[in-house]
């Protein structure tokens, strides 16, 4: 079985500053790291991979050249390989043009039973870039996956939304993305991440992947999302109030503030 984990690398999102006149985040004000949820769909097709040899699996990221850290870094977790779609044309994507490169990037691996994404990256928030790829490969896709229960010729597994478990199947292959409470993800051990240090990450160009996209459709040129505005909340500080003498006006108040956020509605 061959499985695709699509990896993203993110800023530091406690950290990272955003360029209020262009719409974008500065990429260069913080630090990076593999998104959370990307981990949770790495972790996910690592775990499929102990139960079964014959299990292959393929990070793949689209990002500048410093993604290649990401991807050794994916490797070290227990990928077989990664795969970085990196050029200058792919730069200034939104979900639309990423799903469509990304999906060259995977129509150009060939061979795939399986795809596994995060349900979003903590840099957009969307959630669409997964489904939006399935659409472009034509396969069947499920979101918001918690547990895998089986993965043979069809996948079925559990995904929990609006306030409900659903128990989901779908022929093979497809696409699934998955939420944080699927697993935790394994921390590399120092003999792995110096292994895979020498790992050659293959680099591919818009002309390598030219056969499937068009020039026109992808990176900023063929992005039709626009920021028109960024705004920054200020950061809220806990707000309190201290009764020391009336105990009886403390009790009338509090009441009142329990009333006005619903708290004692039954």
């Amino acid at each position: 079985m061959n499985i695709i984990v699509l990896i993203k690398q993110v800023p530091d999102m406690e950290k990272v500053k955003f360029d209020r006149e262009k719409g974008v985040i500065d990429r260069k004000s913080a630090g990076t790291e593999i998104n959370p949820f990307d981990l949770n769909a790495l972790e996910a097709a690592i775990q499929l991979k102990d139960k079964d040899d014959n299990v292959h699996v393929t990070a793949l990221s689209m990002g500048p050249p410093s993604a290649e850290s990401a991807l050794k870094e994916a490797i070290a977790r227990g990928a077989d390989e990664g795969i970085l779609l990196s050029d200058r044309t792919f730069g200034g994507a939104d979900t639309w043009a990423t799903s469509l490169t990304l999906a060259a990037g995977i129509k150009n691996i060939g061979i795939y039973d399986l795809i596994i994404a995060g349900m979003q990256t903590v840099d957009g928030d969307t959630g669409q870039v997964g489904p939006e790829i399935a659409e472009l490969l034509d396969i069947p896709h499920i979101s918001y996956v918690s547990e895998i229960e089986e993965v043979g010729s069809k996948f079925r597994g559990k995904v929990d939304i609006w306030d409900g478990t659903y128990l989901k199947e779908m022929e093979l292959p497809g696409l699934i993305t998955v939420t944080k409470d699927i697993n935790d993800p394994r921390l590399p051990s120092f003999k792995d991440k110096m292994k895979s240090r020498k790992a050659e990450i293959p680099v591919w160009s818009y002309e390598t992947l030219e056969e499937y996209l068009n020039g026109e459709k992808i990176g900023i040129k063929g992005s039709p999302t626009v920021v028109k505005k960024i705004e920054v909340p200020k950061a809220t500080t806990r707000k309190g109030k201290l009764w020391r003498e009336n105990i009886d006006q403390a009790v009338d108040e509090m009441i009142e503030i329990f009333k006005e956020i619903k708290v004692l509605e039954g």
